[in-house]
């Protein structure tokens, strides 16, 4: 990778459901930089791109559950919410007032990743149906259209343990490797490097949610450019089995 790079951000205004995500993704890109160019690497906030698919909820359409009923109490939660997020989740962890710790799709997250943030009115925004999906639409869409080969990231704003405030997380990655793997290269005194890996995918993720923003700016979007990592057809963003992750395999044995 190259030592030095720029990060551009893109305005779309306000997405709606169903609006036409990639054709504002172009206009902004040509508005603010001159538009795409081989090897630069998109980034995309996931509320917009669910927003923009449609996969939007209501809440006034949700009846509660009273396994959603009983878990909102014990976490002072709407029950409509929790009931959303039970939907959206493949186990249910713990919790804290306000929030759920969810496993879905491999990874740990609050609440499932639903989101009531930058959400219509009265409405809750999960995470894009399938993340890899949507980046290799939208990366395929630049590409027909612009002529571009470039990398298409779905990010996420997660906490992380013991860590005040959030950071930029990719959920959905195509077009370049979410993890560089660096075991056997050798360190400043030449020993050998045994269990580094780079979450570059995570990495740039943050990068570029610091011109994206998390409140008003209506900038869900921004390109990173001159970075210098190969584009090709990779698909997905790496993770690890529970059992594997240092935070939920001391969880699961201390609570065993």
């Amino acid at each position: 990778m190259n030592s030095s790079f720029t990060i551009t951000g893109l305005s779309t205004g306000i997405i709606r459901p169903h609006d036409p995500f990639t054709d504002r993704i172009i206009a902004a890109a040509d508005a603010a930089c001159g538009g795409f160019a081989d090897g630069d690497i998109l980034v995309l906030a996931e509320t917009a791109v669910a927003t923009a698919e449609g996969n939007v909820v209501r809440l006034d359409t949700i009846t509660p559950s009273p396994r959603a009923q009983e878990l909102a109490g014990r976490y002072h939660m709407d029950p409509r919410t929790v009931e959303v997020v039970l939907a959206e989740s493949d186990e249910i962890v713990g919790g804290i007032p306000g929030f759920l710790l969810c496993m879905k799709q491999g990874t740990l997250l609050p609440n499932a990743g639903v989101d009531a943030s930058n959400a219509p009115p009265g409405c809750i925004v999960p995470l894009p149906v399938d993340p890899n999906a949507s980046a290799v639409r939208i990366k395929d869409e630049i590409a027909h259209r612009c002529h571009a080969n470039i990398g298409v990231i779905i990010a996420d704003s997660r906490t992380h343990a013991m860590r005040l405030g959030c950071s930029g997380v990719a959920i959905g990655c195509a077009g370049i490797t979410s993890v560089i793997d660096d075991r056997g290269r050798c360190d400043l005194f030449g020993r050998k490097l045994e269990v580094t890996k780079r979450a570059v995918a995570d990495n740039i993720a943050s990068a570029a949610e610091l011109v994206m923003g998390e409140a008003d700016e209506c900038t869900p979007a921004a390109i990173v450019r001159g970075l210098g990592m190969p584009i090709g057809d990779l698909v997905g963003v790496d993770t690890i089995a529970a059992d594997e992750c240092l935070f939920m395999g001391v969880f699961r044995n201390n609570r065993t």
